[in-house]
């Protein structure tokens, strides 16, 4: 079957931006995938960003995030340029702060749109820029006692 971009489900939603935040607080893969639940995409690609034990060859014991007041504002920036890139029926994302253990997730991001090319390549993009672009820094403590700051 043909597909039919005149359809109002082949077309970016009217508000794809469906949740957005910078939390202190253990995430969830279900709030985010909710979230970006809509009848008309046949794709979602969901992302989710773990702290791992290792960085550079080398073991990491701790991580934390700290992030610039404006993160929140620099993440919906970023979004409504995805949904105006993509025909994205709905989007979320979401970024931990705070103290981290190895194995905890960090960050959590999803795209739906009618169909999965169009969604993988969204939500590829999405966390791409928002790994450049949202101010939020990566504080790593190694098992050798040095620690680095990543993106500050």
């Amino acid at each position: 079957m043909a597909q039919n971009h005149d359809h109002p489900g082949e077309q970016a939603a009217a508000d794809p931006i469906r949740l957005l935040g910078i939390r202190d607080a253990p995430l969830s893969v279900d709030e985010i995938f909710t979230a970006v639940g809509d009848s008309s995409a046949g794709g979602t690609a969901l992302f989710v960003g773990t702290v791992r034990d290792h960085d550079g060859g080398t073991d990491v014991t701790r991580l934390g995030y700290s992030s610039h007041p404006t993160a929140e504002a620099e993440l919906r920036r970023i979004a409504e340029k995805i949904a105006a890139d993509f025909p994205v029926r709905a989007l979320a994302a979401v970024h931990r702060v705070g103290e981290l253990t190895i194995g905890d997730v960090a960050v959590i991001a999803a795209v739906s749109c009618p169909h999965r090319a169009e969604a993988f390549e969204a939500c590829h993009r999405f966390v791409d820029e928002l790994k450049r672009e949202v101010p939020i820094w990566k504080h790593q403590t190694f098992a050798d006692g040095t620690e680095e700051w990543v993106g500050a």
